[in-house]
């Protein structure tokens, strides 16, 4: 039996409109919204610093330099912003192009790397991008140009999921899990638009209670 929220998505996001326009939040929620995430990120970068530093650390030993590593993503309004990780992959891991990580079987994850991505832990320097305003906690995931031209080649509507700030976390992160091939990605297409329909601060808020829980309990997703 179908779960209430694949009903969903194939209701308002597989056969929807194309051209539907988002759900806007009104500009006291906007406003609401930017400060909690001001407030949080600075709370969450402060106490999760030790698990940051052992992080740095455990990659330094394991792979060198350097630790962190950044990437140009396409953000609200199809504006390119760097975003931070904790590197996770071998230096050389793109030397013959742009490939999505595979959580089983990759050979280019390091140890420490794959431990971080089961974990979510290479996610916490981006908490600074959610700090400075080019993300949100809450939001479609931001991917490359790279990705980006060929899912819309596929489906035009991604141009509809650069109304919005990405995040940290999604509904697409919740449901559809770690994307590693181009249906998944298509799929998270699909739950993002049913994301920017429905959004509130009250959704917006139930999201992050559900990631913090499933990290939390250790679930791989």
């Amino acid at each position: 039996m179908k779960n209430i929220e694949t009903k969903y998505i194939e209701r308002y996001s597989i056969h929807g409109n194309a051209d539907i326009i988002g759900s806007r939040l009104s500009q006291t929620s906007v406003i609401i919204k930017r400060c909690f995430e001001i407030l949080f990120a600075c709370l969450a970068l402060i106490i999760s610093s030790p698990v940051m530093l052992l992080c740095f650390l455990a990659i330094r030993c394991e792979d060198g330099k350097p630790s962190i590593f950044k990437q140009e993503r396409i953000g609200k309004h199809g504006r390119p912003f760097y975003i931070y990780k904790f590197r996770s992959m071998r230096k050389d891991a793109e030397k013959d192009g742009p490939m999505l990580a595979k959580l089983h079987g990759d050979k280019r994850l390091t140890k420490v790397g794959r431990f971080l991505r089961n974990h979510h832990l290479d996610e916490l320097p981006q908490l600074w991008n959610v700090f400075i305003g080019n993300m949100s906690f809450v939001g479609p995931r931001p991917e490359r140009k790279y990705y980006i031209d060929k899912i819309m080649k596929r489906d035009p509507r991604y141009r509809l999921i650069l109304q919005v700030k990405p995040g940290l976390t999604s509904f697409a992160t919740l449901y559809n899990g770690y994307t590693d091939n181009m249906d998944k990605m298509l799929r998270r297409l699909r739950m993002d638009l049913f994301y920017i329909q429905k959004r509130s601060l009250l959704t917006d808020a139930s999201i992050i209670i559900k990631t913090i829980f499933k990290i939390l309990f250790g679930k791989i997703f």
